[in-house]
């Protein structure tokens, strides 16, 4: 029986897809699943993968081919075709999932804190940690004198106490788990004061009051955006308080007309009145940073020292270590966070110990942390250094073939990151890559398929390489990938 498609008629033997016709015999040209296996480059998969995981790729592939077929694509109309094509299509979908997804890169970006590039580059010694721990076996919850069961968390306490003042400590995966942990054990079921001032979001869509209604804490606002005063606090203090909390703005400031209250201030009316404080840093500084010519950001200590209850703050902005969150505080307080059964389901693997130790112990020098710290010695380097390395690359990249590349060295602004000292710009310098004849972003996009892949920015029409950021080892990755994203043989670098 002829049907009917848009007016004409068609046998049943036809597939029609739009104004495209496909017959049987279009479909009859796809191959076999014994087919394609039979293809030298699938039999060498198969050394690298278990035959059944290929098979699944190849059908796939098939799939693939046949989709496409229906859908009118011009991939071939013989098997001799289709085949190779398959067989691409196979090796692809192979590469996809065998190719290391999570790759080191090297960061253009002048951000030196970037968190959609990883944060901080751990220290040279935080990385031999971290190797070493993942070898073999380790005491992450054996205490070696004794030979009983101990405590993970006692592999940094001490150190924490040591540079904090701190009576005791805990670490989780991340700050945000220490602050939502800290409210869960403190305020469950009771009322948290907080500042509207203070009621932030960060990246990622953190924000403060989901965490508190997710915390099972029951929010208060106080003050208003700008000016918050101690009578505020005072006067919504209840018996149904179970904390006030304070948040440093780490990624804002607000600016002109206001008013906040001291943490010293808020801890000596929770004393009076029985409620406890907890400080959330975010960032959360070891060392004073004006030490190193930096802004001023507020010291672990001096929390502690004010008498705040709990301090929470990342390990892996300012501080320069793993991706955590430390909990610094009163003996009483940290121990009743310990017990609360959410630390078992928020606590760190031994990766993240060992590389969190490696990079405390750093703070007990601090005359070498310039040299041994990736982060500050980033953010403290100085410009005529930078100059220098530039001028370097331009001296070798002006000896190439005219493809195109024009590269200039020009003056840069860097930043933190992370939310550190959002407001302050950082001198830097950064080479300055125009591409005539072709596109920027385009250019942009080949810089970010090289192995190891390098990040920068575009703007008006050019692509910045902002030199803070990357060190002197990467600048010869840098120079051969812009001159085999332009098309130049690499071998002239």
């Amino acid at each position: 029986m002829n049907r009917r498609w848009n007016g004409e008629e068609f046998s049943g033997q036809d597939t029609r897809i739009g104004s495209n016709v496909v017959t049987q015999a279009n479909l009859s040209v796809i191959p076999s699943v014994d087919s394609v296996m039979a293809e030298p480059e699938v039999r060498a998969l198969c050394e690298r993968c278990d035959q059944p995981r290929v098979v699944r790729f190849v059908r796939e592939g098939i799939d693939a081919a046949r989709e496409a077929v229906l859908e009118g694509e011009a991939i071939g109309e013989s098997r001799e075709i289709l085949v190779p094509w398959v067989v691409r299509e196979v090796c692809r979908r192979f590469e996809r999932i065998t190719v290391p997804g999570l790759k080191r890169v090297v960061n253009a970006t002048g951000i030196v804190l970037h968190t959609n590039l990883g944060r901080a580059p751990l220290p040279d010694a935080a990385a031999r940690a971290v190797a070493g721990a993942a070898a073999g076996y380790s005491n992450l919850e054996v205490d070696l004198e004794t030979g009983r069961r101990g405590s993970r968390t006692a592999l940094v306490e001490e150190l924490l106490c040591v540079l904090t003042g701190a009576e005791a400590a805990a670490v989780v995966n991340n700050n945000a788990a220490a602050v939502l942990l800290s409210l869960n054990t403190l305020c469950l079921g009771k009322e948290a004061l907080v500042s509207r001032g203070e009621l932030i979001e960060i990246g990622g869509s953190f924000r403060i009051p989901e965490i508190m209604a997710r915390s099972g804490a029951v929010m208060v606002e106080v003050g208003t955006t700008n000016r918050t005063h101690l009578q505020d606090f005072e006067a919504a203090l209840t018996d149904r308080a179970g904390l006030m909390l304070a948040v440093h703005p780490s990624n804002y400031k607000v600016m002109g007309f206001t008013a906040a209250v001291s943490l010293a201030d808020l801890v000596a009316l929770g004393n009076r009145r029985g409620v406890a404080v907890v400080h959330d840093l975010g960032g959360g500084a070891l060392v004073d940073m004006r030490e190193f010519g930096l802004p001023h950001e507020p010291l672990v200590a001096d929390s502690v020292a004010a008498g705040a209850d709990v301090v929470t703050f990342s390990a892996d902005k300012v501080l320069g270590g793993p991706q955590a969150g430390i909990l610094v505080g009163r003996r009483d307080a940290i121990q009743r966070i310990r017990r609360n059964p959410l630390m078992r389901a928020l606590r760190c693997g031994k990766l993240t110990y060992a590389a969190l130790a490696a990079t405390l112990r750093l703070f007990l020098n601090r005359g070498e942390l310039l040299r041994t710290h990736p982060t500050l010695a980033m953010l403290t380097e100085p410009v005529k250094t930078l100059k220098r390395r530039g001028r370097r690359s331009l001296s070798r990249l002006s000896q190439l073939p005219d493809n195109g590349l024009r590269v200039e060295l020009v003056d840069s602004v860097a930043q933190t990151g992370s939310g550190a000292m959002p407001l302050e710009e950082i001198a830097s310098v950064a080479l300055r890559v125009s591409f005539v004849g072709g596109s920027i972003t385009e250019l942009a996009a080949r810089l970010r398929s090289n192995d190891p892949p390098v990040i920068g920015y575009v703007r008006d029409d050019r692509l910045f390489l902002d030199l803070r950021t990357v060190a002197a080892g990467e600048m010869r990755i840098v120079e051969a990938a812009l001159c085999g994203a332009a098309g130049i043989c690499v071998e002239s670098a």
